[in-house]
């Protein structure tokens, strides 16, 4: 007598046979993980009078209605997640007494969400299209473990009845529709582990007690972020001991990070980007020594980046751009040799670049731009072995592009790493990082990250000057490369075509001279170039497929370009000098603005002057109003 039968994860493709409904015996079925598709004989396989476990995960071709008839079964667990079942949810469903796992997530499944009236213990609807508000799963109160919701568009405020949910680990409501603020009442046991209500409109101050916590549990992980919180961040997060994970960004929250947030040593990722939040970094912050992610980008943060910071030596990603941050990039960051993702960007930095940055040895990506750094460019700048993109862009940089060693990183020198869609852009800062946060089964949380920028180096906007390193074109895994608005000079390499990943190129405003490699046309992936307002010149054939780029040759007279195959070339129009193209219409409109109201107030003065000055002009002046006085 058949009582298991599990076949996930193979190959098999076709329907689900109908002959399944003969194993009578048959207590667990697992076909998930496979290429099944079509409607499930699920009439015939819910009436199996011994079946417990139905688990068809994993087939995205399995589909159809989800038939009404479970009251006569006595399933306890029921997988049938990331498939293509639409429709509602049946109302048998909801009443199935025996249930207690139930896993519906990523379908298409739609209607109103409610109650259930059995004690569940796993309950996952994530990914589909639910609507409604939350019910308070009663029947659930002591057995409810796992709750996730995310991904639908429940509406609402959240009820506090759900904070009741005594046996509650996991509560996942990110991504809805929920709104209103938070009850004080709203505090879960100890046992919560991961508390996630990110992307929704939740709106007022965040609880001060959001869990109970001791030694040994309380919540690991979470998540208020993308939501509408205001206030300060309320000292009672920095009482949950057990925390690892805390991500508040993307909300109106004001005052200074709380100076206790040391106290946290467990924390592995802060992100408090994207608040209103002031101050400076707090010192006590060093205590959170197993910190992988500090986020605190785009606030209003001040101050100088204190030097103790060199205790956070396992840090990985250090965002604090967008800030008001002043001074320099103290030595003693030296010590945090396990950082790869650094923006210091938009703030009020300066100084050189000091060999602080060199024993980075695991930099991917380092970005510097919009701050006052001077001097040379290190000679060092490149041999980081996984840099995945240098933007120094806007600063006071001067002196030569380091002619160093360009082979050495993996990315700027591989075909094909990385899968960004491009268009139309020159600039190498995308949107930074994805972090991808979770929870092992030690409760312990996992840490991963997704560098979302391209590969690149952006340059532009300082005071360079010399030719361009020839090493510097032959990087074939570079996606971007600006070095727009500085003082270069010589020929573009014919090196270029060796850049065959190369999707935006921008030499513009410089002073490049000599002719455009004819090759240039073999970069199939670019998308946006511009080379005007340099000294190039030469003749630029129709075939060489520049027409995409109908700008890219502005402003170099002795450039002749020809648009339409066979008609001849044009001549480019005249350069303007350095910057006067950004200023030319604004300097012009000053002008007549000036000139309208000096001769507004020359004609004023002479009308007064003629007026109480000469009779016949007074007479005539004034004879209309006597006309309609008389």
């Amino acid at each position: 007598m058949l009582e298991t039968l599990v076949l996930s994860k193979n190959n098999f493709s076709g329907f689900i046979p109908n002959c399944l409904k003969k194993l009578k015996f048959l207590k667990s079925l697992d076909l998930g993980d496979n290429g099944l598709q079509g409607d499930v004989p699920l009439v015939e396989l819910v009436s199996l009078p011994y079946l417990k476990e139905l688990i068809l995960k994993g087939n995205l071709g399995l589909g159809g209605l989800i038939p009404d008839n479970f009251s006569v079964s006595s399933l306890e667990k029921i997988d049938f997640s990331c498939n293509s079942f639409r429709g509602v949810i049946p109302q048998s469903l909801f009443h199935l007494k025996s249930l207690k796992y139930l896993d519906l997530s990523s379908n298409g499944l739609s209607g109103m969400l409610n109650e259930f009236y059995q004690p569940l213990v796993v309950l996952n609807l994530a990914s589909n299209s639910l609507s409604g508000t939350l019910p308070c799963f009663s029947a659930s109160v002591e057995s409810l473990t796992v709750l996730d919701l995310s991904n639908n568009s429940i509406v609402g405020g959240i009820p506090t009845c759900i904070s009741s949910l005594n046996a509650l680990k996991q509560l996942n409501l990110s991504f809805n529709e929920l709104k209103y603020q938070v009850s004080p009442r709203f505090i879960f046991s100890d046992k919560l582990l991961v508390l996630d209500l990110s992307y929704n409109g939740i709106s007022g101050p965040i609880p001060s007690v959001i869990s109970e916590t001791s030694d040994k549990s309380g919540l690991v992980l979470l998540d208020l972020s993308h939501n509408q919180f205001s206030g300060e961040i309320p000292l009672g997060i920095t009482e949950l001991k057990n925390l690892q994970g805390l991500i508040l960004s993307h909300n109106r929250l004001t005052g200074e990070i709380p100076a206790r947030i040391g106290n946290l040593t467990y924390l592995q990722a802060i992100d408090l980007s994207y608040n209103w939040l002031s101050g400076s970094i707090p010192m006590n912050i060093v205590g959170c020594f197993q910190l992988l992610q500090l986020k605190l980008n785009n606030n209003n943060l001040s101050g100088v980046i204190q030097p103790e910071l060199d205790a956070l030596d396992s840090l990985k990603i250090f965002d604090i751009s967008d800030n008001r941050f002043s001074g320099e990039i103290p030595l003693t960051l030296a010590g945090c040799k396990s950082l790869e993702i650094v923006d210091l960007s938009s703030n009020d930095l300066g100084g050189e670049i000091n060999e602080a940055v060199v024993k980075w040895v695991n930099l991917r990506s380092l970005s510097l731009s919009g701050n006052n750094f001077h001097g040379a460019l290190p000679s060092w700048l490149f041999s980081f072995e996984q840099i995945h993109s240098i933007d120094l862009s806007r600063n006071n940089f001067s002196g030569f592009i380091p002619n160093g060693d360009f082979n050495i990183s993996s990315s700027l020198n591989s075909r094909g790493l990385s899968n960004n869609n491009l268009s139309q852009s020159s600039t190498v800062r995308s949107s930074g990082v994805r972090i991808a946060l979770g929870l092992l089964g030690n409760n312990e949380m996992s840490f991963g990250y997704t560098l979302l920028s391209p590969v690149g180096i952006d340059l532009s906007v300082n005071s360079l000057t010399g030719e361009i390193p020839e090493g510097l074109f032959g990087l074939q895994g570079l996606e971007v490369l600006n070095l727009s608005y500085n003082f270069l000079v010589g020929q573009i390499p014919f090196s270029l075509v060796k850049m065959w990943s190369l999707t935006s190129l921008d030499l513009s405003h410089n002073s490049l001279s000599g002719q455009i490699p004819t090759n240039i046309s073999g970069l199939q992936e670019l998308t946006f170039l511009n080379l005007s307002y340099n000294r190039l010149s030469g003749f630029v054939p129709g075939e060489q497929k520049f027409w995409r780029f109908p700008e890219a040759f502005t402003g170099n007279p002795d450039l002749c370009v020809e648009v339409v195959l066979g008609e001849g070339c044009q001549k480019m129009k005249l350069p303007l000098a350095r910057g006067e193209d950004v200023f030319e219409g604004d300097r012009e409109g000053f002008i007549s603005v000036w000139a309208f109201w000096i001769s507004a107030v020359v004609s004023f003065y002479v009308g007064v002057v003629a007026l109480f000055c000469f009779p016949p002009a007074r007479h005539y002046i004034l004879r209309p109003m006597k006309s309609v006085y008389d």
